[in-house]
């Protein structure tokens, strides 16, 4: 699991909706693809996967305070679309900061 703590708490609704918006255009450039991935929301977690392709999450975001916890399946370590979603989430997690500064990452 990899935790992001920023200098101020994250906002859960901001990052949902830069991922609701930018993950599957992103994606899809990036893997020449027509693979859409479902992004839920529940509470303070957001989790992403396609029941098409793979049984469960990929990824399951979690919101507390500045930290923000990333999990992803372990089942799905090696795939591609996985390894390249992880890519495009680290990009989007910066985008939804808002001007707030990473002060510490831990774990992969």
């Amino acid at each position: 699991m990899k935790i992001i703590t920023a200098n101020r708490p994250w906002n859960i609704d901001k990052l949902f909706e830069t991922l609701q918006s930018k993950l599957n255009p992103i994606f899809m450039e990036a893997r020449q693809m027509d693979i859409q991935f479902d992004i839920e929301r529940s509470g303070d977690d957001i989790k992403i996967g396609n029941p098409q392709y793979y049984d469960g999450y990929l990824f399951k975001i979690t919101v507390q305070g500045n930290k923000l916890y990333i999990a992803k399946s372990e089942h799905y370590v090696d795939d591609v679309n996985q390894i390249t979603l992880q890519s495009i989430l680290e990009t989007l997690q910066m985008d939804s900061l808002d001007g707030a500064d990473i002060t510490y990452i831990s774990g992969e």
